[in-house]
């Protein structure tokens, strides 16, 4: 298993290694030990899991506020997605840019995405499932979220605003300029 730092360092890739023979392949998804030797240390407590029918389902961008901020590691059990985090961490020489990355279940690569950031996905094939763990358990009185398509962020989606298919939650969610400072 490999952790590599992304252009925001604390967002990092995991790519777990495959042994495969004739009959497929086996892979170790997570270690403890390889997580943090690569700066991962978050003790997940939670394991969530998505399933999302149609491509251009977007779900974000979503965060928990302290005290029960959550990291989460995900991955893509079928299908795939772009997957982002935006750093909502203020005073942050990276507050307001985000890291997108492409997950899909053939490669087994996964995000590390850490406290004090905003996390979506937009999914880019039929029958998606994503999984991802957590480092807090769900807190609704905590759960909040940030404009997918806010332009100040400006990420790059794979679909339009008329073609995305959102929550209502996801889409009256408030600009990331009228975020407090919670990070």
């Amino acid at each position: 298993m490999r952790v590599i730092e992304t252009e925001i360092p604390a967002v990092k890739r995991v790519i777990p290694k495959r042994h495969g023979d004739e009959r497929g392949w086996f892979s170790e998804v997570f270690r403890v030990d390889q997580l943090a030797e690569g700066g991962i240390t978050s003790a997940f407590v939670q394991d969530n899991q998505s399933f999302s029918a149609p491509a251009g389902t977007l779900r974000g961008l979503h965060f928990q506020t302290p005290p029960a901020a959550q990291a989460k590691l995900v991955r893509v059990l079928a299908g795939a997605i772009l997957d982002v985090a935006v750093d909502i961490r203020h005073g942050s020489p990276t507050f307001g840019r985000y890291v997108a990355v492409r997950l899909d279940a053939e490669t087994g690569e996964q995000l590390f995405v850490p406290h004090g950031f905003a996390h979506g996905f937009c999914t880019l094939e039929p029958n998606t499932m994503v999984a991802y763990k957590v480092d807090a358990y769900y807190s609704p009185a905590n759960d909040r979220s940030i404009a997918w398509n806010d332009p100040d962020i400006g990420i790059d989606w794979p679909v339009s605003e008329a073609e995305a298919i959102l929550s209502g939650k996801d889409k009256t969610a408030p600009r990331l300029a009228s975020l407090e400072k919670l990070f």
